[in-house]
Formats: C-alpha cells, sequence, structure tokens
C-alpha cells in the first residue's frame, strides 16, 4: 500500500471536519496526478461516498466561506484564499441498451474512478482514517504516470462515448503532460472521430486553446491529426499537412510540409512567451499557404500573398470557433506582417519602409518578432545564425529610426478635430483622408514627425485634395 503525505493546512482542515462528521473523504482527480508528480495545483477535487452537497455545506460553516452549489450537476465549489475546493458524491453510471448517454446514479468509490477519463486521472487519496494517505489507484494509474502513458480505464470506445470531448482532451493532455496516447485510444478516436459533433463549439474551443497554452503544443496537434480529429474540430490547418511534387526536366520540386513546419514554430514560440495569441497568430501564420500555392517552372513552388489572405481568413475562423473576437485583429496583424521584417534586411531599405513596419506592427512589434524569430526551423546552424542575425539588424534600424522620428505612438501631429476646423467640414471620409495624408508625408519621410510642419503641409493640400474628393463624389 503507498501512502504520500497530506501536508496541505486545508487539507488537514478538511479531514478533521470528516473526522467529526464521521465522513470517508478523498482527493481525485487532476490534484492527485499533480501531486504525485511532484506540482499539486491550488485546485482541488474531493469526493465522499454520499452527499457532496451536504459536506460541502458543512464544510462552508466551519471555514465561514460561501459555497457556491450546483444543483444540476450534484457539485458544489469553495473558495477558501486562492485555493478552489470543489466537492462531489461518488456516482457510477450504466448504459441501457442502445443508449448513448449513460444514466449517471449514486455509486462507490471505484465506480466514481472507473468512470473517468484516463488512469493517471482516476486515482484517490484517503483524506482521513487511519489509512490516510493512501493512494487507491484500481487501474494502475501509478504505473502509467511512470510510463508516461495515456490510457483510458475502461475500454476506450465507453470512456469517450461517455463524453466525446474526452478526445480532445487525449490530445490536451499528451500535450501538457508529454505523455504517450495508447495506441487503443489512438484507435478508438479514429473510429469514433465524427461524435465530436455533438460536443459544443465552445468546450472544443476551451479545450483547444487549453492544449495551445501546453509547454509543447506540437504533440496535441500530432495527436489530432493522426487520428483524423483535426480535419473536423479544424480544417484549415488539417490541410497545412502535406507535400506537393514536380518533375520538370528531370529536376525535381517540393516545397516542405507546411504542418509540421508550423508545429515547430508553434513550438519555439511557446518556448519563449506564454501569451496564448501568439501562439495562435504562430498557428496561423501559414495558413493560406495551401490556397495559394502555385508551381512556376524554373523556379519552382511560392504562396504570393498567403499572408494577406491568412489575415482575412482569421474573421471567419474566430466566428466559427467562437474565440474572443478583442483578439482577432491581433492575430490578424501578426499574420499579416510576418514576412514583412525579412523584407527589409537589405542595406538598401529606406526608413520610409522601416517607418512603415513600425507604425503597422504598433504596440505588437516585439511580439511580431518573437513570431519571426520562431519561424527559422532550418536543420542548418548556419543558416539559423545568419537568419537571427538578419533580424537582429532589423531591430537596431527600428531603433534608429524611432529615436530618430520619435515614432513610438505615431499618429498625425495635426487631430482630426483641428482639421475640420480649418476645412469647414463636419465628421467625414474627407476628414480620414487628410488624416491620413499627413501620415503617409511622415512616413515616407517627406516632412518630419512635427506639429508645425503637419500643419503647413494640410494648409498646402487641403484644398486640392477635397476638390478632388468634391469631383469623386458627383461622378458617383
Amino acid at each position: 500500500m503507498k501512502k504520500v503525505s497530506i501536508s496541505h493546512p486545508i487539507l488537514q482542515q478538511l479531514s478533521n471536519i470528516a473526522e467529526r462528521h464521521r465522513k470517508e473523504i478523498y482527493l481525485v482527480g487532476g490534484y492527485v496526478r499533480d501531486l504525485l508528480l511532484g506540482n499539486p495545483s491550488h485546485d482541488i477535487d474531493i469526493t465522499i461516498e454520499g452527499s457532496g452537497l451536504e459536506f460541502a455545506e458543512l464544510v462552508a460553516r466551519e471555514l465561514r466561506v460561501k459555497p457556491i452549489i450546483f444543483e444540476r450537476f450534484g457539485t458544489a465549489m469553495l473558495m477558501v484564499g486562492e485555493t478552489q475546493i470543489e466537492f462531489v458524491g461518488t456516482r457510477k453510471e450504466e448504459y441501457l441498451p442502445d443508449s448513448r448517454k449513460p444514466i449517471v446514479t449514486e455509486g462507490t468509490l471505484l465506480d466514481d474512478l472507473r468512470r473517468r477519463d484516463f488512469t493517471v486521472n482516476a486515482m484517490a487519496i484517503r483524506v482521513n482514517g487511519s489509512s490516510t494517505g493512501e493512494i487507491i489507484d484500481h487501474f494502475d494509474g501509478l504505473g502509467d504516470l511512470e510510463r508516461k502513458l495515456l490510457r483510458t480505464p475502461l475500454d476506450p470506445v465507453i470512456t469517450y462515448s461517455d463524453d466525446p470531448l474526452r478526445m480532445m482532451r487525449a490530445a490536451r493532455f499528451a500535450a501538457q503532460l508529454q505523455f504517450q496516447l495508447d495506441p487503443d485510444s489512438y484507435d478508438a478516436i479514429s473510429q469514433m472521430r465524427e461524435r465530436i459533433s455533438i460536443v459544443s463549439q465552445e468546450r472544443i474551443t476551451a479545450e483547444f486553446l487549453k492544449l495551445l497554452q501546453s509547454s509543447q503544443p506540437s504533440i496535441g496537434l500530432a495527436i489530432l491529426l493522426k487520428t483524423g480529429l483535426l480535419e473536423l474540430v479544424f480544417p484549415e490547418v488539417h490541410r497545412l499537412e502535406g507535400v506537393d511534387l514536380m518533375n520538370v526536366g528531370g529536376i525535381r520540386y517540393a516545397h516542405k510540409n507546411v504542418f509540421w513546419h508550423t508545429l515547430k514554430v508553434v513550438d519555439n514560440a511557446a518556448a519563449v512567451s506564454d501569451n496564448l495569441y501568439l501562439r495562435f497568430a504562430a498557428l496561423m501564420h501559414d495558413v493560406a499557404k495551401p490556397k495559394t500555392k502555385k508551381f512556376r517552372e524554373g523556379i519552382g513552388w511560392s504562396f504570393h500573398g498567403h499572408e494577406e489572405i491568412g489575415a482575412r481568413w482569421q474573421e471567419r475562423i474566430f466566428r466559427r470557433m467562437k474565440l474572443p473576437m478583442k483578439q482577432k485583429e491581433y492575430v490578424e496583424k501578426l499574420v499579416r506582417l510576418h514576412h514583412r521584417p525579412m523584407a527589409l534586411v537589405d542595406d538598401g531599405v529606406t526608413d520610409s519602409a522601416i517607418r512603415r513596419l513600425i507604425v503597422d506592427a504598433g504596440e505588437d512589434l516585439d511580439d511580431l518578432f518573437i513570431l519571426c524569430r520562431a519561424d527559422i526551423t532550418s536543420k542548418d546552424p548556419q543558416r539559423v545564425k545568419k537568419y537571427l542575425k538578419n533580424y537582429d539588424g532589423v531591430i537596431e534600424r527600428i531603433q534608429e529610426v524611432r529615436e530618430k522620428d520619435r515614432l513610438r505612438a505615431f499618429q498625425s501631429p495635426v487631430r482630426g478635430e483641428q482639421i475640420m476646423e480649418l476645412c469647414g467640414l463636419g465628421p467625414s471620409k474627407m476628414v480620414g483622408i487628410l488624416k491620413t495624408a499627413i501620415e503617409d508625408a511622415i512616413l515616407e519621410g517627406r516632412i518630419p514627425n512635427e506639429y508645425d510642419a503637419a500643419l503647413a503641409y494640410l494648409l498646402e493640400i487641403k484644398d486640392e485634395m477635397m476638390e478632388v474628393g468634391k469631383e469623386v463624389g458627383n461622378r458617383k
């Protein structure tokens, strides 16, 4: 019988409360797994044979906190400082003939553990009594922790039928824990992948984002591809897989597999940043390459315009996946600009081109360069060194131009309200046109980024531009 120390102060309190009320309670789920891996979390799951709600209310009274009751799910939650504790009674599941959904009723601890997703999440630890700290492991979860293996407690077809989202969780936990997925699970997910259609998009997306937040997202993304699940949950990424070959005049032309390149870029970004939507932009940076792929004799494969098309696709992708729209512009920007810095490497690049990048990237310029560096996936160390040096050179130019032109928070020195006053205009499209003309003149180096110069330029161009605008309006 293997035991662990129950030293957490809150667990000591729960143990004392359970003893006084003659209840047996158990730690279960992810908290047990993470404790055994040496990574205890602030989220504690407690199960009890009987009513979890009743015990939660007892604990809430003694700890003088307010419980949050979820009657529909038979669970309760308490917040004690930074620690979240969830209580639930043990349950069992029974499948009736021709029924896809189980009937959930009160059950034993064994019943409860067997209905969980993976063996490493199907262990329990006694919190009170003479056997406090005893690990209850009916499905060899300890062995699977050592083997770094994700395996279902029951036949995987049954486990995944219970909740098809577990197919996504298999990929997520594999990436999060850096475990292998059991071959039987691969087979079951491949056979049952269409069942994901009964899961809400919100739950699928939440699981996908957790996968991206892992230390090595490529592990989970590869599982989604190999099981066929990726084609259903993110078809644009699924279409990146594959290599096209052409033989012309005895010369073999091939391009790199964009899917596996993309996974490497995502991992590279994840290694240096916890920014979830920077990682998402890394996943999206080449998403339109299959759409823009063309073969040019004597040159090879090209993907002209994939940055712009990929950026435009984000509106559709964000809406379908129910992602937070406030992040859309950020991802669009990084996808649209991710090739721009490399185009600025040459010594002959003008300050104007540098200014454009500074303004277009805005406050996300540093994130753009993280993505650009992550995009270097060559296996040739000398080539990697060369590319990194090129980016360092562009950053030096940016710093020089920023200091010279004071572009850190660039916008027209002459504001919209003043343009309306000087030109006799009300709020209109023409105000924006004049403001953009001033900004363009500054970015192209025709006038300095100073108020007096910008005002003089406005007074010089306003009559002609307004007349042209009026003529265009009349023709319409």
